[in-house]
C-alpha cells in the first residue's frame, strides 16, 4: 500500500493541515489503482496545537516518515525558524528510500532546510520571498508560479496553491478523472498552471510618511487615468527630472514606468475583484487607454486576463454600462 506521510509539528495551519488530507485521503481511487493511506506524523507521535487553538493526535511519529512513497510539508509557522533536527532527517531518509517531497506554501522552507533544494528551483509565499532567498541562496526560487514541480521535489505558494499542487500531484499519479472529480467534490477548479503567477498584493504606501516623495506616489496612485510621464511627476515632486529619478528608484526599487504600471494592474485587481465595471470601463479608470492594452499587461504581470482574474475571485456578474462612473480613492 502506498503511504504519504504528512509531517506535522506545533501551531500548524488546521486548513494547510486539512489539504492533503482532503485531496488525497477521502476520495477512493478506481480498484485497478493501488490503495493509499495518508498519515499525519508528529514528532514523538505526540498531539499537536494548530493555530486554532485545538490539538490533534494521530498516533503515527516521524520514524514512519521513511517508509513513505510521498512526503508532504503544510506551511510552516515560522519563516525565520530553521525546521528541527528530527524533522530534517526523516524528510531526508524518505527522499533517500525514493520518496517524493512535497512542501506546502512555507513547508517550501522545511524542504529547503533538508539541503534537497539546493541548486534547484522551488516556490514559496510571495509574501515571504525575500525571507526566502536570504536564508537559502543556492536555491533558484521562482517568485511568481502557482508551485514549481522539479520531479521528486514539489514546491508551491500560499493557501490555495497548495491546493492546486495536491491536485496537480494527484493528476500526475493516478490521471485527470480521478483530480477532477476531486476538484468538484471541494467545488475548486479542476487545474491551474505552475506557471500562472501568484495574485500578489500591491500596498500602498503608508499615508503620513515624512518621505519627500509620499505625497506625489499618493497623488499618481489617485490619478492612474491620467498621463504619469516622469516630467509631470517630477514637477509635483518640485524637483528636477533627474534627481526625481533617482530619489523615486531609491524610494520605490524601481523606475516610474514599471511602477505606474504596477500600480495600474493593482488598480485593475482591486476593481475586479469587488467592483460591477465592465472590463472597457476598468481599462479607462486605470489608465491603459484600452482593454486591448490592459489585457496584455494583465497577462504580462499575472499570467492570466482579466475576466478569467474576475471569475477566479468573484465568478461571473452583472456588468453596468460603459456611461458608469466612479469616485476617486476606489
Amino acid at each position: 500500500m502506498d503511504v504519504i506521510a504528512v509531517v506535522a509539528f506545533d501551531r500548524i495551519n488546521p486548513f494547510h493541515l486539512s489539504v492533503p488530507c482532503l485531496v488525497f485521503g477521502e476520495e477512493q481511487p478506481s480498484p485497478e489503482l493501488p490503495p493509499c493511506e495518508i498519515r499525519v506524523c508528529t514528532p514523538g507521535a505526540a498531539p499537536i496545537t494548530t493555530t486554532a487553538g485545538f490539538t490533534v493526535a494521530t498516533g503515527h511519529g516521524l520514524d514512519e516518515v521513511a517508509g513513505a512513497s510521498m512526503v508532504i510539508v503544510p506551511s510552516w509557522p515560522d519563516p525565520e525558524l530553521p525546521a528541527p533536527p528530527a524533522i530534517v532527517e526523516a524528510i531526508r531518509s524518505a527522499h533517500d528510500n525514493g520518496a517524493r517531497v512535497v512542501g506546502l506554501c512555507l513547508g517550501a522552507f522545511v524542504v529547503a532546510d533538508t539541503g534537497l533544494l539546493a541548486h534547484r528551483p522551488a516556490a514559496t509565499h510571495w509574501k515571504w520571498a525575500d525571507v526566502f532567498a536570504r536564508r537559502f541562496p543556492d536555491v533558484l526560487l521562482d517568485r511568481e508560479s502557482l508551485y514549481v514541480d522539479d520531479g521528486d521535489i514539489v514546491t508551491s505558494a500560499g493557501t490555495t496553491a497548495a491546493l492546486d499542487t495536491c491536485l496537480h500531484l494527484l493528476r500526475r499519479q493516478h490521471g485527470a478523472e480521478l483530480a477532477n472529480r476531486v476538484a468538484r467534490r471541494l467545488v475548486t477548479p479542476p487545474h491551474r498552471e505552475g506557471g500562472q503567477a501568484q495574485f500578489i498584493e500591491h500596498p500602498l504606501p503608508a499615508t503620513g510618511s515624512a518621505h519627500p516623495l509620499t505625497s506625489t506616489l499618493r497623488w499618481a496612485i489617485e490619478h492612474l487615468d491620467e498621463d504619469l510621464s516622469v516630467d509631470r511627476l517630477a514637477a509635483h515632486a518640485s524637483m528636477s527630472r533627474r534627481t526625481f529619478t533617482r530619489r523615486f528608484r531609491e524610494t520605490a526599487g524601481t523606475g516610474v514606468a514599471a511602477w505606474v504600471a504596477t500600480q495600474r494592474i493593482a488598480m485593475a485587481q482591486r476593481l475586479l475583484e469587488t467592483g460591477d465595471y465592465s472590463i472597457d470601463r476598468i481599462a479607462e479608470l486605470c489608465g491603459f487607454g484600452s482593454a486591448v492594452t490592459m489585457r496584455e499587461q494583465f497577462w504580462r504581470a499575472i499570467g492570466t486576463t482579466p475576466s478569467a482574474y474576475r471569475k477566479t475571485f468573484r465568478g461571473p456578474g452583472p456588468l453596468p454600462s460603459k456611461s458608469a462612473t466612479m469616485p476617486r480613492h476606489a
